[in-house]
């Protein structure tokens, strides 16, 4: 989910450069097209990409419709050459391990290097990609040279719709699972979720629907799901009854809150669980597997989606990101009044409706100009190339007004030029559940020739992978073109000047932090 650090507005009641350096040497911006296409792919399929042919259902995806769907000859040099040329993963829009590194940095404690996930850095910084005009994506590839041999920078960026009005999005039925363990009395936990939904209950519609559930030792539904028309009272009274109670049974949590979603389900409506939590469980099922197998019907046969909103100085983010992701939902987390803010009184209301599911992106590397790659993060977010078109496998369930980035370490052939790569990302409709595809492409000659010559929003990609694997990696698995975090510092603070973005000047702090501490 991306920040609109622009955008922090004020709603219902208060909630109290360039890194030049980093490279050496060409281009020009390519942004993705749709896919109705001349048939170029389908002599790039002889090369062994891009992504695996598509089934007979697919109607409305490009195809060579000349070819035999059976004939699956192809070059026997390419075949064995295009599985390592395929990167495929799960869309993802999860920014919690960010926000949590942010937080354990201000505190003047070092993250550990098994929460920080690069994806989650990345993808907390707002871009400029082009939007589609309906549901789906837009594809934008671009580039940039490191100088560091023939390495460079490679960005796929995926683009949702932005966000309707408020009168024109579905009805929402979210059930609020909230922990009142003890650990929740530290100040900044179920105070700060206390405020955030009595806000967030005045900003909701009339006709959206509001159900809590809370959990300590046992679980309880302390209100049903209840129209907000003529009722926020009632909500407003069940939030201000939490109280702080005994251990973290989180289990028994997610259990009853599905079960509540389940009966006061709503046709048309968006029916989502939204868990606030400092997932630190203690009591009853503690693992992520065992916990969704218990509410896994209720995910798959009504589509009720989770969204995580993770608290507290000490945060089970591990826990909180698993649950999250089989949960076909996404992580946030909330340090202080300003993130509630954002996250409670803008981002849920506007993004309750959702625009794809079970997506998928397949990044195809052209064997004649590209030797290797390296995906930046995405680690538990892996799809078998195999599975790309195969829409019983799970993938990423994405909202209006995202954007999901992934960044690739690319070492090209030297003198490269021509065909880079491919990248794909399938969908499914939201509620009709049809299959679309759209593709973007970028060619050597479109790098630019540096990471500092390339735009500001491309900058501040490529900061916050060079941060997060700072804070993880070492070695020969940096980077490439990785620079001190001394001069990434530098380079976030002209950064920040230049965007004029809270957002980076909030990176460039950070940054600073761990320089001090590493």
């Amino acid at each position: 989910m991306e920040r609109h650090g622009t955008q922090r507005r004020r709603c219902g009641r208060r909630i109290g450069g360039a890194l030049t350096a980093l490279a050496a040497a060409g281009g020009l911006l390519l942004t993705g097209c749709s896919g109705t296409g001349d048939g170029s792919d389908a002599s790039k399929a002889e090369r062994g990409f891009p992504a695996p042919r598509q089934t007979a259902g697919d109607q409305d995806l490009r195809d060579d419709t000349s070819r035999d769907p059976d004939d699956t000859s192809r070059n026997p040099d390419d075949t064995e050459r295009a599985p390592d040329l395929l990167s495929t993963f799960a869309l993802d829009v999860d920014t919690a391990s960010y926000g949590y590194t942010r937080r354990v940095l201000a505190e003047g404690r070092t993250p550990d290097p098994a929460q920080v996930r690069p994806e989650e850095f990345v993808n907390s910084f707002r871009q400029e990609y082009a939007r589609p005009d309906g549901n789906g994506f837009t594809v934008t590839v671009d580039g940039a040279r490191t100088g560091e041999e023939d390495w460079s920078l490679v960005r796929v960026g995926l683009a949702t719709r932005l966000p309707e009005r408020e009168s024109e999005r579905p009805p929402a039925a979210l059930t609020f699972v909230v922990d009142v363990s003890g650990s929740m009395s530290e100040p900044g936990r179920l105070d700060l979720a206390k405020e955030s939904l009595d806000v967030m209950t005045d900003r909701l519609r009339d006709d959206d629907s509001v159900a809590l559930v809370t959990f300590s030792d046992e679980a309880e539904t302390v209100l049903p799901m209840t129209r907000l028309g003529g009722h926020r009272g009632a909500v407003h009274d069940a939030v201000g009854s939490l109280e702080v109670l005994g251990s973290t049974n989180l289990g028994a949590g997610v259990e009853t809150g599905y079960a509540t979603a389940v009966e006061g389900l709503r046709e048309g409506a968006t029916n989502r669980v939204v868990l606030v939590s400092d997932a630190l469980a203690n009591t009853g099922d503690t693992d992520a597997d065992t916990i969704l197998e218990k509410i896994g019907a209720s995910r798959r046969e009504h589509g009720i989606t989770l969204f995580g909103v993770g608290v507290g100085s000490d945060y089970g983010d591990e826990l909180m990101e698993r649950l999250a992701d089989r949960g076909d939902g996404h992580t946030v987390y909330v340090s202080d009044a300003q993130d509630a803010r954002e996250v409670f009184c803008e981002q849920l209301p506007r993004h309750v409706d959702l625009t794809a599911r079970d997506a998928k992106a397949q990044v195809a590397f052209d064997p004649a100009t590209v030797k290797e790659f390296r995906l930046v993060g995405y680690d538990n977010r892996a799809v078998a190339d195999g599975d790309f078109r195969d829409d019983r496998v799970d993938g990423g369930e994405v909202g209006p007004g995202h954007t999901v980035t992934a960044l690739y370490a690319v070492r090209t052939a030297p003198g490269a030029s021509g065909h880079l790569a491919t990248a794909t990302v399938r969908w499914l409709d939201p509620r009709t559940r049809t299959p679309h595809e759209r593709s973007g492409q970028l060619d050597a000659a479109a790098l630019h020739s540096s990471v500092g010559a390339a735009a500001p929003r491309f900058q501040v990609t490529a900061a916050a992978a060079y941060f997060a694997d700072a804070l993880r990696a070492s070695g020969d698995t940096r980077l490439p073109g990785a620079p001190s975090l001394a001069r990434l510092t530098e380079d976030t603070e002209e950064l920040a000047d230049r965007t004029e973005d809270p957002a980076v000047e909030d990176l460039a702090d950070a940054v600073r932090q761990a320089d001090r501490l590493l």
